[in-house]
């Protein structure tokens, strides 16, 4: 990926962190340690009583579910799929995402007091809840989801990343287990840990991955944005409805504030549920990049890559040269050496007959030879 679009995806990367970190100190500083915003979460966990006998059942087994053991079997899970795709480095990313927000989240609970301000006198004595460790359970797994899954079901994985992380904020709400401000916090620890992985999966890529537009889903990250802006919107609107009653005891509202004030803590918990997913699927195909092929470069050669993107197993086609006509190589000429010798079979003259009374007819057959000629018998 080129070098620009790095500097680009990390800018956004440390505004989404910066912006969690802000979120988490403000919900601290405003619902645990003033008194105003312990009331506002007080009268909204009090409205859990509204229909709460009618989902206790799904309740109780969605959050039951949520344990030290399911959630190294997720996590296990998520990296194995992440090997699939021949992405060590991403596996080692997804345990640091869910080890790092688990283990913050409770750090934090733990460090982080909540002073007995004379409000909610009956569950101050068992001390700060903030942020929900089930939440945050929830929320990295979904996030580690959109992560590891291939580009062609990213987008619906995101959506039920989102609802599935919204419903398990809710749920610990509905509970009585934890005040609104306590999930949302568990949210933005995750949204921090998504950012600072995300920073890390920049400096593992290698100069050959490319960033591809046809992995992107606008369309979807932004529906997810649109949704989660809506929502807070309408927990605005909702802490606004509580903010005219907050002095009064809660015992004492009718079910119309108590429901106003609990819808909008819902609406808030997933809003931020809603808005941290849609800014990770904004951002996703950038961090998790298309794998460039190994091994030489060489024309007429292609790579397939086998389970969706993996980049290691590869089916290499070579591409043949078209055959060719033999020529007949030609025949070879013999040439008589020079030096030869002459073979001659006779005279160059005719044989010369004499006939004469004194003489013997001569006979002969090689005028060329110097020996007399013998007389006939």
């Amino acid at each position: 990926m080129r070098d620009r679009d790095k500097v680009v995806t990390a800018g956004w990367l440390l505004l989404l962190g910066a912006a969690c970190v802000a979120g988490f100190l403000a919900l601290v500083r405003f619902f645990v340690r003033t008194e105003h915003g312990q009331k506002i979460d007080t009268i909204a966990l009090t409205g859990n009583s509204i229909g709460q006998a009618r989902i206790d059942d799904l309740v109780d087994t969605l959050l039951n579910a949520m344990s030290v053991v399911s959630l190294a079997i997720a996590a296990a899970t998520l990296a194995f799929i992440a090997l699939i795709r021949g992405r060590r480095g991403l596996a080692l990313m997804v345990l640091l995402l869910i080890a790092g927000a688990n283990v913050t989240t409770q750090l934090a609970k733990a460090a982080i007091t909540r002073p007995n301000l004379g409000v909610d006198v009956e569950r101050a004595a068992a001390g700060n809840s903030l942020p929900s460790g089930h939440t945050a359970v929830a929320a990295s797994v979904a996030i580690a989801l959109v992560l590891v899954l291939p580009p062609r079901i990213r987008a619906l994985g995101a959506f039920l990343a989102a609802g599935y992380t919204a419903l398990a904020g809710v749920a610990t709400m509905s509970a009585g287990w934890h005040r609104p401000s306590d999930a949302m916090a568990a949210l933005l620890v995750v949204g921090g840990w998504t950012a600072a992985v995300g920073l890390l999966l920049l400096l593992l890529q290698r100069r050959t991955d490319h960033a591809s537009g046809r992995e992107a889903h606008p369309a979807s990250a932004v529906l997810l944005v649109a949704a989660g802006v809506a929502l807070l919107l309408v927990a605005a609107v909702a802490m606004e409805l509580t903010e005219q009653v907050r002095d009064f005891d809660p015992d004492e509202l009718g079910r119309r504030r108590l429901f106003a004030a609990y819808a909008g803590g819902a609406a808030g918990i997933g809003g931020t549920a809603f808005l941290l997913v849609g800014a990770l699927l904004a951002l996703v195909h950038r961090l998790v990049p298309q794998r460039a092929p190994r091994g030489p470069d060489a024309p007429g050669q292609f790579e397939r890559p086998l389970f969706g993107d993996r980049e290691p197993t590869t089916v290499v086609l070579r591409a043949q040269p078209p055959p060719t006509a033999r020529t007949r190589p030609p025949a070879p000429v013999f040439t008589p050496p020079t030096d030869t010798p002459t073979i001659r079979a006779g005279a160059a003259e005719p044989p010369t007959v004499r006939l004469g009374a004194t003489d013997p007819p001569t006979v002969r057959l090689n005028p060329d030879d110097p020996s007399p000629p013998s007389p006939p018998r």
